[in-house]
């Protein structure tokens, strides 16, 4: 009757809609109530533990409430092991048994519970829960008790295999689905076959091929292999040595487009033994195209096109063969401040296109803007000097081809420096090298072209050092100005006085400008130095009119003071800080520079002029300068270069070249002074044809300001008793 009634019991349970379903907690709430039912006990539950995670969680229980649960796996871990390996713990007294010692003072003792039956849920040997019928009483678990209580707990097992498995199914459908909606490519290859076994709908969205088409076939079929062979077997290969397989590669479509892909490769074993691998794939076309814009933008000029200074520095470090040439535009930033940005990008474009169209004719590709108007090409097999400098000489004709923007032409003014790569010391890049040949080009006559060579690294070494040693001059008071004197050579008396600075080194002794002002002026330095010598020239000028001594001060400014936006108001600071008196201020420029930009020095010289301050050009006749811009600028003196002055008694040229200057500056009303005087002979000559004034050695070379201060008292005694006396 007892077994029929148990019978009965599991039947429920395995009839049950629960335990079909797979839905253990339900099925275990059911079988938990059928056993408190049916068998005398005062608690029956259900355990669901992980030994691994250390947790354990009662999912059913039948019998008065109490707050109190089975400890977890690490404070169990002897009565577990008994549990799983003998299934079944049957305690007449809990308090006497070895077996659940570890439950007894934390679980038993709080539930007073006296005997116990422990039975394990298990799924393939491995502890998966445990069903427990407790009682408060002593009592003996008969046959047929422990043998339901044993049929159920198996009935739980399945009934949470079940489970798993529909879960199992349940994920494998979820996973197929979300690979077949993935926009990425997946695909199984059987790695003992070769065949594709598995390709999901991303393949055909990115390769355009329908994946019934590749399905069973060899994984050769694949355009991967067909072309790229060598990639593609070396990546397989890998995965058949159980290494990972990465890479990017372009593909090309039967309709003739092409896409990019990034893959991977990863073999792996199945349960069963098989050795497969799982390719994944993406269109990395759109990321690979930002990626070389990106690149375009941090390694090309966004104005030519060109590679940009970053890029070519990198470049050029890796080349040791072939020529780099440099291209500078000379006068560049005024060309730009005169016509304005928009022409002056356009010339630089223009520049661009002549030489990328050089560069394509001579292949070379190596070429960039590596300033905002500086240009590089580095070109191969130059081998033969004459083609060398046939090339050099077709390069720079082209470059200096009028560029026409708009309805206007324009001359580009480039310098060119040519470096033989694999003839440098180790030391000096090929850019720095053509950067220094470059302003050698730019101070040439004529065709601005300059070839590097090591006495040009010799003078640079030195320049550098010198370069160095400005720093510190200024700090240090190390200039000084020395003064030489102008003469009348009507009245015979000393008029004015030119500003000449000296450099006391403190080991290289007194040096003349012509060893320091080029450096001063390529460094950026003669802005400073060039403010230090009109200051202290003003404040000279000042003590000598507060003296009563009345002559000019001559200051030679560089083009690049000149030409800067600060120079008029310093002037005007000077002048009225030290009060100088209108004309008595000097400021003298090259006649070159001077004509290096006609609009600008012809404002500038007109506001000079409202203050008072005159303007001389320095080294007249050894420029180019037409005679019909004398006329607009308010130029108060022009000086003779002393080349002409130097070689009168010998040349019937230069006598006529400076006849000509005279008479010239005598129809303009303009003053004139003759430079480098050194001989009676060239005095008399100048005297006859009305030269107003000269300086020179033969008065007196540049003075300290002392030795000037005594000179002028001198002559002017001197002068005194020669007209006492007549």
């Amino acid at each position: 009757m007892a077994k029929r009634k148990y019978q009965h019991l599991l039947e429920s349970i395995v009839n049950s809609v629960e335990k079909q379903e797979g839905q253990f907690n339900e099925t275990a709430t059911l079988a938990t109530s059928l056993l408190s039912e049916q068998l005398v006990v005062d608690y029956v539950g259900v355990c669901i533990l992980s030994i691994e995670a250390n947790t354990i969680e009662q999912v059913a229980h039948m019998g008065n409430a109490i707050d109190v649960i089975r400890p977890k796996p690490l404070l169990s871990s002897q009565y577990l092991t008994d549990l799983k390996q003998h299934r079944v713990i049957d305690v007449v007294e809990v308090s006497e048994d070895i077996r659940v010692k570890e439950l007894f003072d934390r679980y038993f003792c709080p539930k007073q519970i006296k005997s116990s039956l422990d039975v394990a849920i298990r799924i393939n040997g491995h502890l998966e829960g445990v069903l427990f019928l407790e009682s408060t009483t002593p009592r003996y678990w008969s046959e047929s008790e422990l043998d339901i209580v044993a049929q159920v707990a198996d009935q739980l097992a399945l009934t949470l295999a079940t489970r798993r498995a529909y879960e199992t199914d349940e994920r494998l459908t979820l996973f197929l689905k979300a690979i077949e909606h993935s926009e990425q490519v997946s695909m199984v290859v059987n790695l003992h076959t070769d065949i594709i076994e598995y390709v999901n709908s991303a393949y055909h969205s990115i390769s355009g091929i329908p994946k019934q088409k590749i399905l069973g076939c060899p994984i050769y079929c694949l355009d991967f292999f067909k072309q790229f062979p060598d990639q593609a077997h070396s990546a397989l290969t890998d995965v058949k040595r159980g290494r990972i397989a990465k890479g990017d590669t372009k593909i090309t479509r039967s309709d003739g487009s092409s896409y990019w892909i990034r893959y991977s490769v990863k073999p792996f074993t199945t349960q069963r033994g098989n050795y497969y691998a799982l390719i994944t794939a993406e269109d990395s076309s759109d990321e690979r195209e930002h990626k070389n814009e990106l690149e375009r933008l941090a390694w090309r000029c966004s104005l030519t096109g060109l590679y940009n200074r970053s890029f070519f520095n990198k470049a050029l470090e890796r080349r040791t063969t072939g020529h780099l040439m440099l291209i500078d535009l000379m006068g560049f930033k005024r060309f730009n401040d005169t016509y304005g940005h928009e022409k002056g990008d356009r010339l630089l474009v223009e520049i661009a296109r002549r030489l990328r169209h050089f560069a394509s004719i001579n292949k070379a590709e190596l070429i960039a803007r590596v300033g905002s108007d500086e240009f590089a090409v580095v070109v191969d097999g130059l081998d033969d000097s004459q083609h060398l400098d046939y090339l050099i000489k077709r390069l720079y004709h082209q470059l200096t081809l009028p560029v026409t923007i708009g309805r206007e032409a324009f001359d580009a003014k480039p310098a060119l420096s040519i470096v033989e790569i694999d003839s440098l010391e180790q030391m000096f890049s090929a850019l720095t090298c053509a950067d220094i040949a470059v302003q050698y080009a730019k101070r040439k006559q004529g065709d601005a072209i300059q070839l590097f060579n090591n006495a040009l690294l010799n003078t640079f070494k030195e320049s550098a050092q010198i370069e160095r040693e400005l720093q510190s001059a200024l700090k240090n008071r190390e200039f000084e100005l020395y003064y030489q004197p102008l003469r009348d050579l009507n009245t015979q008396q000393y008029i004015g006085a030119e500003a000449l600075i000296r450099w006391h080194h403190p080991k290289r002794g007194v040096l003349y400008p012509g060893a320091f002002i080029d450096i001063a002026e390529q460094t950026g330095m003669i802005g400073a130095i060039g403010e230090w010598v009109l200051e202290t020239a003003c404040r000279q000028l000042n003590l000598w009119q507060h003296h009563n001594i009345n002559i000019s001060m001559h200051v030679n400014v560089a083009a690049q003071q000149f030409f800067s936006t600060s120079l008029y108001d310093q002037v005007w600071q000077l002048v009225t800080r030290y009060r100088i008196k209108p004309r008595t201020l000097i400021i003298e420029i090259t006649e070159t520079e001077l004509m290096e930009d006609i609009i600008y020095a012809t404002n500038l010289c007109k506001e000079l002029a409202e203050l008072g301050v005159g303007l001389a050009i320095d080294d007249f006749g050894t420029g180019y300068s037409s005679m019909r811009y004398l006329k607009q600028f308010p130029i108060s003196k022009l000086k003779i270069d002393r080349s002409f002055i130097s070689d009168l008694s010998v040349s019937h040229e230069s006598r006529e070249i400076v006849s000509a200057i005279i008479a010239m500056a005598s129809a303009l009303n303009i003053s004139l002074t003759a430079e480098g005087v050194e001989t009676i002979e060239q005095e008399q000559f100048l005297t006859k044809l009305r030269c107003h004034h000269a300086q020179g050695f033969l008065y007196s070379p540049a003075l300290r300001e002392a030795e000037f201060g005594q000179f002028l008292k001198a002559n002017t005694q001197l002068t005194n008793r020669l007209l006492s006396v007549s």
